[in-house]
């Protein structure tokens, strides 16, 4: 036993530290609110914030989605009150998805580029009505299809080349409808090299591109393919399209090949679980970037909430910063209007 160790006491420990750290102490702009908001690095806005939504056949009509507590489907003439309130509080964008109906459903999802499906339905409503906000459509297959897959399926593969020629004939639907962004999900190889040839050659270089650049084959998704109509539908899963969640490097390979192409923004899909493939695609590219916090994320936190598990606000609200933190412009979340409405108290 060695007897010549000092006696510890709060006073010699105390005079330790500040002889290790000088006079520094980090908590000192800790101390109060007004001091903890004078050095806050990361300020979430309601510019930052995207707001996606279901859209369902009928007038009148906003029918809860199960899976996703405070979510609803909505015919068009209640999205486009639903888009009045979004740019209300300041959201700068909303992101239609529709649960089409069975008889519209093909093996190549042609109905895609129908004048007359939802998605360009509600573009033409919205943008009447409510021309300040900006619309974002996903011209994948997976709604119109009778398999659920995002491309066509034909001897349990995934045809590559004729799903972008279907997915490209989508995007220049969406955009004779008006939508502002094309935002393609399905993780074929070179659609946004096509899209954007083909916005180009018709007169819409306006029209943006936000590339789903690097979305993972995710079990997130489920909430999700209830809303739209796929669960329960879809014939095996996507993993031979969509990226490996343990791959980080080959997110940043499809990004890439996606900036090549033409994108003009890029996102990661799911949002939380992937917060290192935000930062390193927004260290990377520089562009803008952006995440989707998916049907998963946002029932998992809603669930815990009505159960009394978690402050479902201040998770909500810490959420959503933390994308801000990892690099992200912008974000979609099924939150976007709880969310506003409490950044607009705040101010």
């Amino acid at each position: 036993m060695n007897n010549h160790l000092p006696k510890l006491s709060s006073a010699n420990i105390t005079a330790h530290i500040d002889d290790v750290t000088g006079s520094r102490r980090l908590r000192r702009m800790r101390k109060a609110s007004w001091s903890r908001r004078l050095v806050q690095e990361t300020r979430l806005s309601v510019d930052n914030l995207i707001l996606p939504f279901f859209l369902t056949y009928g007038e009148g009509v906003s029918e809860p989605v199960d899976a996703m507590p405070g979510v609803e489907r909505h015919s068009v003439d209640m999205a486009v009150r639903l888009a009045e309130k979004a740019a209300k509080l300041g959201i700068p964008a909303v992101a239609p998805f529709p649960r089409e109906r069975a008889e519209v459903k093909t093996d190549d999802g042609s109905f895609v580029a129908s004048p007359d499906n939802l998605i360009n339905r509600a573009v033409r409503a919205i943008k009447k009505e409510v021309p300040e906000i900006g619309i974002i459509t996903d011209a994948a297959l997976d709604p119109f299809t009778t398999h659920g897959h995002d491309g066509i399926l034909r001897d349990g593969e995934i045809i590559n080349d004729e799903s972008v020629a279907m997915i490209v004939r989508g995007a220049l639907s969406q955009a004779e409808a008006g939508a502002d962004i094309i935002a393609p999900s399905d993780m074929m190889d070179g659609r946004i090299g096509a899209i954007r040839r083909a916005l180009d050659e018709n007169g819409f270089s306006h029209v943006a591109i936000m590339s789903y650049a690097t979305k993972f084959a995710s079990a997130f998704y489920g909430p999700y393919r209830d809303a739209i109509g796929t669960l329960g539908v879809l014939k095996g899963d996507k993993k031979t399209y969509y990226l490996d969640p343990a791959n980080s490097d080959e997110a940043l390979r499809e990004a890439e090949q996606d900036v090549i192409e033409g994108a003009d923004m890029l996102m990661v899909k799911p949002g939380m679980p992937y917060l290192d493939i935000i930062h390193r695609l927004k260290d990377t590219f520089r562009l803008p970037t952006f995440a989707y916090q998916v049907s998963g994320e946002y029932a998992m936190i809603k669930a815990a909430g009505i159960n009394g598990w978690i402050d479902e606000e201040k998770v909500m609200m810490e959420g959503l910063t933390a994308f801000k933190r990892a690099g992200c412009d912008g974000i979609l979340t099924y939150f976007a209007l709880e969310a506003a409405q409490k950044l607009q108290n705040q101010g």
